[in-house]
């Protein structure tokens, strides 16, 4: 088993859209871990704002596999397979770390946005504060302290989800 951290994001009906996709991933991958939920403005376009999250949780599969999984959930749940990375989304899914893996293909880990967004660093910190980045030399709750948080605007929502319906 690798811990795996994902984050978890969606700017059309979110309150809608998040849910099912955490069952799936529930479903998927076992227990999840979820930080705080935060809104934030759209970054590199305008649109409406985005619930963001991260999630933790344990994968049996390989990075490759994981990669595969999460992108099924986002075009199960109205992710069009052509959308675009600066846009509106049902749900959004990426792979922020698998285990202590560095790597280029499939996926880029650690996933690059961990230190350029607030909405990914944040919650990111919040589950692992002591985990150094792959790679890395300081903790994550150091690289949020050092962030410069005037470049994006987020802040803590109220969210609630539990496991629905058949989870087996």
């Amino acid at each position: 088993m690798t811990r795996i951290y994902i984050s978890v994001g969606s700017n059309i009906c979110p309150r809608e859209n998040i849910p099912p996709a955490l069952d799936d991933l529930y479903r998927r991958f076992g227990p999840l871990t979820l930080s705080r939920v935060f809104e934030s403005e759209a970054v590199g376009f305008d649109g409406d704002n985005f619930l963001n999250f991260v999630v933790a949780c344990d994968s049996q599969l390989s990075v490759a596999e994981t990669a595969a999984a999460l992108r099924r959930i986002e075009l199960d749940h109205g992710r069009p397979p052509d959308a675009q990375k600066f846009s509106s989304r049902t749900v959004d899914l990426d792979l922020l770390l698998y285990g202590d893996a560095q790597c280029r293909e499939p996926v880029v880990l650690p996933r690059g946005e961990i230190r350029d967004n607030a909405f990914v660093l944040w919650p990111l910190a919040e589950l692992a504060p002591e985990l150094i980045l792959p790679g890395g030399d300081l903790p994550l709750s150091r690289l949020w302290q050092e962030f410069d948080k005037t470049q994006q605007k987020l802040w803590p929502v109220a969210f609630h989800w539990s496991p629905s319906g058949d989870m087996q």
